[in-house]
């Protein structure tokens, strides 16, 4: 009994740790096509601020999720330049070690300066800063480095001994240090300098050359280069082999401090074991064929950093990374029997522990409590597309689209027809929503019209012929707090009034967009109303229409389509979009939820989302039936990191000063005159993919309000005047995330320039009054003083350029009909897909001239034309992409498709506009176009 118990308790223990970690990572390569300036990766580290450091075999690597910069190893021997060991000590200040010595990032001067090689001349091993100590692991022994004064410490009498060579530094217990050497394990007593030997004999052999080493409570891990992981125990001063990780070469060794250690080999990849049960818990190898899997199982390093992200440096590959992701949202699952993933949800009804669900592969039921499920699909029934779900006294009305409609009893667990009777539009037509009025009556969205049906029975039937219904499929039926039914078509909406008991269309005010294709309407806890064209802004009304507006253009919701809207138990809305999902909170913040949080697919659906009884939401995605639990929403908002500017460039150079963060938080960078171009480069540090990454930013003095971007982390301003301006730049929708940098830029007309001047008016003053003198007292008569110096007499003043648009200047107005007549043709004719597109064709086609379309780019829109365009063509990959009958082209010829001139033209443009490649955008979305 006790047998069974402990083996109970073991594979318990086992599942729990294996939860611990995700299922399945997706890896992002990085080599030198992503700036990375070396392939071998023999270091990794990520300090305090959020940067990743690599340590190459020639360089130091700072990388921020997005950009690299490079510091060289100076020196004459390639071989001795190959990092070893990469620390952080105090005020961020970043040590390496490598087979030259010992080195520190100079942070005033931005260039990596050699510390005390007249004492460190050889090669260092291994660093650990503990307390404000540094402790070196040389091939001299041991140096500790602290407010400036170096002591070295012996472990062997003999300098040359291997005792010597310190390969790995951890701390132990108390005052303890352990030493991994070439020669066996040392521990060392800081309080006295006692060294104490540890020797592994094994067949009268002595099994002592370590080269990693790590900690788990009174347990040392130890990695060796041809015997595998050793392990000892402190308590008892034993060895003994431990886990097979299927190679003997270990290039890496770490632990999470509790029960897991991580693993790096050289020739099998990564691997994590639970120290308790002394089981692999999680491999990751390269899987030939498999993108997503490690690009080597050649591993050099290896981090597992506190944010959860594995990082894994390679010999001839350059570096991996899992993209980070929190667990935000989940994708639901009823194991053993019902699994979401990947599946385009469609439709949901929720009681309870009851669950319906609609996708286009079928509708399935789930009673959790009772441990109830069936699933209904083609041949049961006559469309395996549901549309729409309504419970409705005690049964779900189903609405399918070619299939009809259906009920579902919960208790018999039957399917059977509506309307059993009526072929159109309850057995082969398009049932596009059930809704519930505030007298238990139904109405039915159909292709066919409106039906209506009290207790059962058909009590009205509406249809353009004998009603205001507008012409076209019934999308949504949506009523409001006062009983109005907004009723959307494909030709636009018209209300149920229910003091007339009439379809109306002649009570909408002008400027109201009832004449728009809505499919989407939702009324908030404040009795606001909100709208979804199928294109277009959101659209704002009361319930009596006295006041009503547009969403104010700039947000991150221009130039997606809208799908959906639910308000949460904090009154904030959550919009789901073609192109992802967003908070926003009714004034200016939209928070943008996406890979990051666990949404495996920025596309969602038509499928109304629900909040449960206890506040969670649920919303339908492409890729399965998501839900928020809103018990981890402090997670979003409590990012470890800052968001920093990381670089500057002047006129398309880097700073010659680095950009530093003073103690309050501030700060600066000054410039010369003629610096007026400036890039800005930025971060979250969220090691996502770049894609998601989504800011907002502003330049104070130049810029009036907010910008949204995502999936770039640069802005560059072009010939700013002289002055002081602060950039600033925070996570979309999150205030507080806000970092700055002022930057002052010099006046070009200087001191010594307006001194210059006032000396030569003085000059030329006397001079006149010298001549006219002289002429005064000869009585010749005096001419006139002229009111101009010279022109050879002061520095030349070139004139301001005129506006180059100064004679042909485009009425606001004006240039907003343009806008909306310019995008209504984009989206409708699509001219972009013509890789011979001029702006002169495109004017032609608008009837105006290209001045003034280029008027219209350049000062209205503030884009250049050929960014315009190509977005659009960005747009249409995308769109394209996402559809099946396109996943058998090639990038080649989809990108000529959209209108790209070339595949790399295509690839350049893509990546400056996402930042990622074609191919991993492809990649997140789950397709395999090649």
């Amino acid at each position: 009994m006790k047998d069974i118990l402990r083996y109970i308790l073991t594979c318990s223990l086992l599942l729990i740790s294996l939860f611990a970690y995700p299922h399945s990572y997706a890896f992002r390569g990085v080599s030198v096509s992503e700036g990375l300036s070396d392939l071998l990766v023999n270091a990794i580290y990520k300090d305090t601020e959020g940067y990743v450091w690599l340590g190459t075999g020639s360089s130091l690597e700072r990388f921020d999720g997005v950009h690299f910069k490079h510091y060289p190893i100076i020196g004459a021997n390639e071989k001795l330049k190959r990092i070893n060991a990469i620390t952080e000590m105090a005020d961020n200040q970043i040590w390496l070690g490598n087979g030259m010595g010992l080195w520190r990032l100079n942070k005033e001067t931005d260039i990596l300066e050699s510390i005390v090689p007249e004492k460190i001349d050889c090669p260092v091993h291994s660093l650990l800063a503990e307390d404000g100590i540094l402790y070196i692991g040389t091939e001299k022994g041991l140096f500790l480095y602290k407010d400036g004064k170096l002591d070295q410490v012996l472990l062997d009498k003999n300098t040359f001994s291997a005792a010597n060579t310190i390969t790995d530094i951890c701390k132990g217990a108390e005052d303890i240090l352990w030493l991994a050497t070439e020669s066996g394990l040392y521990s060392l007593q800081l309080s006295d300098r006692k060294v104490a030997g540890y020797h592994n004999i094994m067949s009268d052999k002595h099994v002592c050359a370590f080269n990693h080493i790590a900690r788990i409570g009174e347990m040392l891990y130890l990695g060796t280069m041809d015997q595998g992981i050793i392990a000892f125990d402190t308590r008892i001063g034993k060895f003994g082999h431990f886990v097979d990780v299927g190679c003997n070469v270990i290039s890496s060794l770490s632990s999470d401090g509790k029960n897991i250690l991580y693993v790096g080999t050289d020739g099998n990849g990564v691997h994590f074991i639970d120290t308790g049960q002394k089981q692999i818990i999680r491999s990751l190898r390269h899987e030939s064929g498999n993108d997503g899997s490690l690009r080597s199982n050649s591993v050099y390093s290896l981090l597992v950093d506190r944010d959860g992200v594995i990082w894994v440096g390679f010999y001839q590959f350059g570096l991996d990374y899992t993209l980070y992701q929190t667990d935000l949202f989940s994708t639901y699952t009823f194991p053993p029997y019902f699994d979401s993933k990947d599946m385009p949800i469609r439709a949901v009804s929720i009681r309870a522990h009851e669950k319906l669900i609609g996708s286009r592969d079928g509708l399935f039921y789930i009673d959790e409590q009772r441990k109830r499920f069936r699933s209904f699909k083609v041949p049961q029934m006559r469309s395996s597309m549901i549309f729409c779900i309504l419970y409705h006294q005690g049964e779900y009305y189903v609405g399918t689209y070619g299939g009809g409609m259906y009920v579902l009893n919960p208790e018999t667990l039957t399917l059977r027809d509506f309307e059993p009777e009526e072929s159109m539009p309850f057995q082969k037509g398009h049932i596009f929503c059930i809704k519930q009025d505030a007298d238990n009556q139904l109405w039915i969205g159909t292709s066919q019209g409106i039906y209506c049906y009290k207790d059962g029975k058909q009590s009205a039937h509406y249809t353009s012929a004998n009603s205001k219904l507008p012409e076209g499929n019934v999308y949504e039926i949506y009523f409001d707090s006062a009983g109005k039914g907004w009723v959307c078509t494909e030709n636009g909406m018209c209300i149920w009034d229910p003091s007339s008991a009439k379809l109306r269309t002649d009570i909408f005010p002008e400027g109201f967009i009832q004449k728009e294709k809505i499919r989407v309407v939702y009324e908030d806890s404040k009795h606001n109303l909100y709208f979804f064209p199928d294109k277009g802004p959101l659209f704002m009304s009361d319930l009596s229409m006295n006041s009503f507006r547009q969403l104010q253009p700039g947000t991150p919701l221009e130039g997606r389509d809208g799908l959906f809207i639910v308000e949460d138990n904090d009154q904030w809305l959550w919009l789901g979009t073609s192109n992802g999902l967003f908070g926003y909170d009714k004034e200016h913040n939209f928070v943008p939820y996406n890979f990051v949080d666990g949404i495996p697919s920025p596309i969602f659906t038509l499928c109304l989302p629900i909040c449960d009884e206890e506040g969670n939401l649920w919303f339908g995605n492409t890729k399965g039936l998501l839900y928020l639990d809103v018990a981890r929403m402090e997670s979003k908002k409590q990012n470890p990191y800052p968001v920093m500017v990381t670089d500057v460039y002047i006129n398309g150079r880097p700073s010659r000063h680095p950009v530093l963060r003073e103690k309050d938080g501030k700060s600066e960078i000054s410039l010369e005159s003629s610096q007026k171009n400036i890039t800005f480069s930025f971060s979250d540090f969220s090691y996502t993919s770049p894609g998601f990454m989504s800011y907002e930013y502003k330049l104070e003095g130049e810029d009036e309000s907010w910008i949204a971007m995502t999936g770039s982390s640069d802005v560059t301003y072009y010939n700013l005047p002289s002055g002081s301006y602060v950039f600033k730049v925070r996570r979309m929708g999150q205030p507080d995330s806000e970092s700055r940098l002022a930057v002052k830029i010099a006046s070009s007309f200087s001191v010594w320039a307006a001194l210059g001047v006032i000396v030569v008016l003085l000059l030329g003053g006397g001079a006149g009054y010298y001549i006219w003198r002289s002429k005064k007292g000869t009585g010749q008569p005096v001419p006139a003083v002229e009111a101009t110096v010279s022109e050879t007499a002061l520095p030349e003043i070139k004139p301001v350029p005129e506006d180059k648009y100064k004679t042909n200047k485009v009425s606001p107005e004006e240039c907003k009909r343009l806008t909306e007549k310019l995008e209504n043709m984009m989206h409708r004719d699509k001219p972009y897909t013509n890789p011979d597109l001029k702006i002169a064709d495109l004017a032609a086609v608008m009837g105006t001239s290209a001045h003034t379309l280029s008027y219209l780019f350049n000062q209205h829109l503030n884009r250049n034309y050929y960014d315009y365009i190509n977005d659009y063509r960005i747009s249409e990959f995308k769109q394209l992409v996402n559809k099946d009958e396109y996943t058998k082209y090639t990038l080649s010829a989809l990108a000529e498709l959209c209108g790209f001139s070339s595949r790399a033209s295509f690839f350049r443009y893509f990546k400056k506009a996402t930042g990622i490649t074609p191919n991993e955008y492809i990649r997140s979305i789950g397709k395999d176009n090649e």
